[in-house]
């Protein structure tokens, strides 16, 4: 080879290493760029509070994410305040985490792997969240339905546009929870989230959603406190059996062995120790009847029943009052009668959220005319003239019963003229003959009398439960105004539709015996409007008296009368409206994905 030539050294040194440069220059481009990404979604991690797993492959330029998927509940709006209605300090800025913008129990159920080449591909796994619960909590929280979103949601489903807001804001103004993509959702219904601390305008002393609020009875209702002297005459009473007792035994123990002597002693202690431990319950029921009662209703009628303060500060002692009376039980109707009055009572136009679903026979039940107008004039509630024209009139009677008083008058003086010019053997006989006579026609006319009087009692009651049936509102409205004629106490002249029904509530879960009769007493009645119309048997268990009850059972009727034109109008306000179509969406998803 020529020495003033390139050598093979000097083609591979100026040509082969350049080439070879450039070969490895994607590799260190890509070793680069993928570091840098990996770097910003550590940081985004770092600052996002999120533990997650990365692997880089940086021939390929790919970086693969473990994130754990969670299923989230909100806390106890009681025992944990502070996370229940204060929001996250580290919100998540990664797409798909608009759910950490509040606190959450978390359960990790699952990891979910993403391949990722930059950091603004990375996304957040949704969480999964009761679609009920999560509803619950925003609207405790203050955010305000929208009523064309849950319209949408119902009738298209998963085609509801993204963006379609369920929630608004208090003001209305900013939406609080919006349809999201159905990326990653596997076919839930996707859901985001969006809350500022300003919009939380609730605190945990306002009522949940699912809870009602009874007030107690009028004060004067009530029956009074005992007295000091009272009360001490009261413990003097019942200690004197029991020192009498004690002196009996310590007697009979002188011929008894030790043993026996010890036994009746330690019963007689335990009888003292059962007295003093059933007088703070009794203290607790009789302090229970002065407070309201707070009431969670469920989907399957009441959960709980708790009597406290008239602002619900505690969810300790839930269980505090018995309810086992007015839970819904197969075979039992006191369930369902309660809980659809509770959730008629509840609902408001701040109340739109039910998760108690009046059972359609109930809803129909209140809707139908079934009592006759003339039944509530024969049980004194209404006056004949105030109802349309139903009975028969008969025509007055007293003139024909002055007649017959006048024929028989003169019969009587012809007789005891006849009588007079007799001899007194055949006086004597025509006399007896007479006052046997007018004997018989005295007991003949009172039987005619009384015959007639059924006759017309009956044709009377016939007419009555054929008479024309009024609407159930206007129905509670006359009964009402009977109970506060007959029941002042009870009821107060200032007494409006819906008192009475918070206080006829109240004191069913109080009055186990009373919530029966009552129950008994709407189940006759649904009985008839579905059977065709009210019966003589019917009109007869009206009208008969309530064994320990007061007023008997054309008083429980009445205070039913007031409860069922409460569903009615629960029933006819909501038809069609938000509450309709948010129930239902409810029912049709369980669980949904939040991001």
């Amino acid at each position: 080879m020529d020495s003033n030539g390139p050598s093979a050294t000097d083609v591979i040194t100026y040509i082969g290493v350049p080439l070879a440069v450039l070969g490895v220059l994607p590799i260190l481009y890509n070793t680069v760029a993928t570091l840098g990404a990996l770097s910003r979604i550590k940081r985004i991690l770092r600052h996002s509070r999120l533990t997650a797993l990365t692997r880089s492959d940086v021939v390929n330029r790919v970086i693969e994410v473990e994130l754990p998927r969670y299923a989230v509940t909100p806390w106890d709006r009681f025992t944990n305040r502070d996370d229940y209605w204060s929001l996250s300090r580290h919100p998540s800025s990664i797409p798909g985490g608009s759910w950490t913008t509040f606190n959450w129990r978390t359960n990790v159920i699952g990891l979910q792997t993403q391949r990722v080449e930059y950091a603004d591909q990375l996304r957040q796994p949704q969480v999964e969240v009761a679609f009920e619960e999560l509803v619950s909590y925003l609207l405790d929280l203050g955010a305000v339905p929208d009523a064309h979103g849950w319209r949408l949601l119902r009738n298209t489903g998963l085609w509801t546009p993204v963006g379609c807001a369920l929630l608004m804001s208090p003001d209305g103004t900013e939406k609080s929870l919006t349809i999201a993509p159905l990326d990653g959702s596997d076919g839930h219904l996707s859901l985001a989230a969006n809350w500022s601390s300003r919009w939380t305008t609730r605190d945990f002393k306002d009522l949940p959603p699912y809870w009602v609020r009874l007030p107690p009875p009028p004060p004067q209702h009530l029956p009074p406190p005992a007295s000091s002297d009272e009360a001490g005459s009261n413990i003097e009473k019942q200690a004197s059996p029991s020192a009498a007792a004690a002196d009996e035994i310590e007697v009979v123990a002188e011929d008894l062995d030790a043993e026996t002597s010890s036994m009746a002693k330690r019963s007689l202690e335990s009888d003292h120790n059962q007295q003093h431990r059933d007088e703070p319950a009794a203290s607790a029921s009789s302090s229970s009847q002065r407070q309201p009662i707070t009431c969670q209703i469920s989907g399957d009628g009441i959960v709980t029943a708790l009597a406290q303060e008239d602002r619900l500060l505690s969810s300790l002692q839930l269980d505090s009052l018995p309810i086992d009376h007015i839970r819904a039980r197969s075979g039992r109707t006191d369930g369902t009668w309660f809980a659809s009055v509770a959730t008629a009572y509840g609902t408001s136009s701040q109340t739109i959220l039910w998760n108690y679903r009046i059972p359609d026979d109930v809803i129909a039940f209140a809707r139908k005319d079934s009592v006759p107008c003339g039944v509530l004039v024969l049980l004194g509630v209404v006056d004949e003239a105030q109802t349309p024209e139903w009975a028969t009139q008969h025509a007055d009677d007293r003139a024909a019963a002055l007649d017959v008083f006048a024929r028989r008058g003169r019969e009587q003086r012809a007789a005891m003229d006849a009588e007079s010019r007799m001899p007194p053997a055949q006086k004597a006989q025509a006399m007896r003959d007479r006052m046997m006579r007018e004997n018989e026609q005295r007991l003949q006319e009172m039987r005619d009398k009384m015959r007639l009087e059924n006759q017309r009692r009956e044709t009377r009651l016939m007419e009555a439960l054929q008479s024309p049936k009024w609407d159930n509102k206007v129905v509670a409205a006359h009964q009402l105004a009977w109970l506060k004629r007959h029941q002042p106490s009870a009821f107060p002249a200032a007494t409006t539709h819906k008192d009475a029904v918070g206080s006829v509530l109240h004191r069913m879960v109080l009055d186990a015996a009373f919530a029966v009769a009552l129950c008994r007493m709407l189940d006759l009645w649904k009985s008839w409007a579905d059977n065709g119309g009210m019966r003589k048997s019917d009109m007869a268990a009206l009208q008969e008296d309530l064994q320990g009850g007061d007023g008997g059972q054309a008083a429980v009727f009445a205070q039913a009368t007031v409860l069922v034109a409460m569903i009615k109008d629960s029933s006819i306000a909501l038809e069609g409206t938000l509450s309709v179509d948010l129930q239902e969406c409810l029912r049709l998803w369980r669980t949904v994905r939040l991001g």
